[in-house]
């Protein structure tokens, strides 16, 4: 099987609201149809609000008032709304079986991928993203980030595989002295005993990862998935056969790639040019 899809998970905050909302309107003596009819929203609109699963907008909420009375609750509680920060719905479900892997292998071609990042490099990703983001989501998803890259060292019977494009050090994302820091980090990483790192050279005249970065999952059951991800998603892969195709991709990507102690010494020749 094969999920993808682009919106943020819901809230506790969201759902909290739903339940208000479905309480008054209730309350008012209303059926979900007649109220979306006297709001002039969609009964499935009326219905993903109220369930958690939809972001409440002011207009709604100004007509939802109207209807309710105008008791205020509503209008005072949508400013404390707010979605699941710092992961999105399409990611957290690998995130969650990342947290008990015993294998976990990635490709990365676009960036450093966050468990390695520094916090300097992340910053400098989330201050560029487009569109902007807040200075409470650029704190959030630092700190979802910051969490999960606890993984490495507390996980220390789980094997982590990483295959690195040159060009993502060459690139200098950030600038110079946050390149310096994040080598520097890198290589602290390298050193530890679960993880290998690995540099596929910028010349590669044959390369069976063009199709983009991948990642490649082990659970304690022995059971393997894998997810993509793209400009505005990401595929949660669990089908056999789909993941049988990266599984000869990413191998035949370790044959090609430098090897773990020559990728090391790079990463430290780079970091003298720096």
């Amino acid at each position: 099987m094969v999920d993808g899809g682009g919106e943020p998970e819901s809230s506790d905050s969201m759902r909290t609201f739903g339940a208000v909302h479905q309480a008054l309107r209730e309350h008012a003596g209303m059926t979900r149809e007649e109220f979306a009819d006297r709001v002039r929203f969609s009964k499935h609109t009326v219905a993903s609000v109220e369930l958690g699963r939809r972001m409440p907008d002011p207009a709604y909420v100004e007509q939802a008032e109207g209807v309710l009375g105008n008791t205020g609750a509503l209008r005072k509680a949508l400013p404390t709304v707010a979605r699941q920060p710092g992961l999105a719905a399409w990611f957290r479900r690998w995130a969650r079986l990342e947290a008990t892997a015993i294998t976990l292998y990635t490709y990365e071609c676009r960036l450093i991928p966050g468990l390695l990042q520094t916090e300097a490099y992340a910053r400098s990703l989330f201050i560029n993203q487009l569109p902007p983001l807040t200075d409470d989501q650029i704190e959030a998803q630092w700190a979802a980030r910051a969490e999960r890259q606890r993984l490495l060292r507390e996980l220390p019977n789980t094997a982590f595989g990483f295959i690195l494009e040159e060009h993502l050090f060459r690139r200098r994302t950030g600038g110079v002295d946050v390149t310096r820091k994040l080598v520097d980090h890198v290589l602290e990483i390298a050193d530890l005993r679960n993880v290998d790192i690995q540099i596929m050279p910028t010349v590669q005249e044959t390369h069976p990862g063009l199709d983009g970065a991948m990642q490649l999952l082990e659970t304690a059951e022995n059971t393997w998935f894998a997810y993509c991800e793209g400009q505005r998603g990401g595929l949660f892969i669990s089908d056999p056969k789909e993941i049988s195709v990266l599984d000869r991709r990413y191998a035949r990507m370790r044959s090609q790639a430098l090897t773990i102690k020559d990728s090391v010494s790079l990463l430290q020749r780079m970091r003298g040019d720096l």
